[in-house]
């Protein structure tokens, strides 16, 4: 087992006005992707780029529902093949506490990211500003070895969004680029718990 070092971090955009983008740093502070949420989509369209040029796409994540409330949202790689789905759990990510299952390419469940704390998550779901005293914070657990794989934590900053990705375990199932984009998604649709 390694050691609990943020391997990524993503970082939002100051200040855009339509859409989300995001930074992607590494465990040296270098940039190494930029992440962009369509604006004025019914459907959710997010892109995961090596750099702020767009000009080489790394992965994308979509989702066919209109409404947000239990989507699936495929992971695929520009030549358009999927390394994976992840799913929101629609009734207990906006009552509770937030909660996606991760599929393989073949539909198999391969892990859950699951929101920590018990009373913070319900204070951020029922509380205005609340999300800015109590940073959302995530557990990613294999469903087959029950190991906790990574862990996403939201860092404390009321202005710029910042959530770190650490990897804990190596997992044969479930890669690094599927766990950046699960995070990439978790930073573009946080605060819409709703």
């Amino acid at each position: 087992m390694s050691t609990s070092i943020e391997k990524y971090t993503i970082r939002r955009k100051f200040l855009k006005l339509f859409g989300a983008a995001f930074h992607v740093y590494d465990e040296h502070g270098s940039v190494i992707g930029y992440c962009k949420q369509k604006a004025f989509k019914l459907k959710e369209d997010i892109r995961l780029y090596t750099d702020e040029g767009m000009s080489e796409e790394l992965l994308s994540l979509k989702t066919e529902s209109i409404i947000d409330f239990g989507a699936s949202y495929s992971v695929t790689m520009p030549d358009g093949s999927s390394i994976g789905t992840l799913r929101r759990k629609g009734m207990k990510s906006s009552f509770v506490r937030d909660e996606w299952i991760i599929y393989d390419q073949q539909s198999n469940e391969i892990a859950i990211i699951q929101e920590t704390g018990s009373i913070a998550p319900l204070a951020r779901r029922y509380i205005e500003y609340s999300s800015i005293l109590f940073p959302q914070r995530y557990l990613v657990k294999s469903t087959t070895s029950e190991k906790t794989i990574s862990k996403f934590r939201q860092h404390f900053n009321p202005i710029i969004f910042r959530l770190g990705v650490s990897i804990l375990e190596e997992d044969e199932q479930l890669d690094d680029l599927l766990l950046l984009g699960a995070a990439c998604l978790i930073s573009a649709i946080e605060g819409r718990q709703d």
